[in-house]
């Protein structure tokens, strides 16, 4: 009786810092839309789609653009690590669909 108690008091306090962290301005706007971007070009891709844009290489503005993104991720720790914990997941469950690791 008392764990079932315990537990609905929980869920209040929960759902508060839920909220709490969905009213959070983003830290890095940029960054997400970027990682967003990803995130749904794997989703989006067929398998064939994913291996071919993996050999080749991006050439003018893509390739200047990965460069300051790469760059900027270098330069700033914090914000490497919210991407890769951001578009880790998607990207290696899609490889992993794809064959593309064991």
């Amino acid at each position: 009786m008392f764990q079932r108690a315990y537990v609905l008091a929980l869920v209040p306090a929960l759902l508060l810092v839920a909220d709490a962290r969905a009213q959070q301005p983003q830290q890095y706007p940029l960054m997400d839309a970027i990682a967003q971007r990803i995130i749904d070009k794997y989703n989006n891709s067929t398998c064939v789609q994913l291996a071919e844009a993996k050999s080749e290489k991006p050439t003018g503005e893509k390739a200047q653009m990965e460069a300051r993104v790469v760059a900027a991720m270098k330069a700033d720790p914090q914000m490497r690590a919210a991407f890769i914990n951001k578009v880790a997941a998607p990207i290696a469950n899609k490889m992993f669909e794809c064959g593309m690791i064991p």
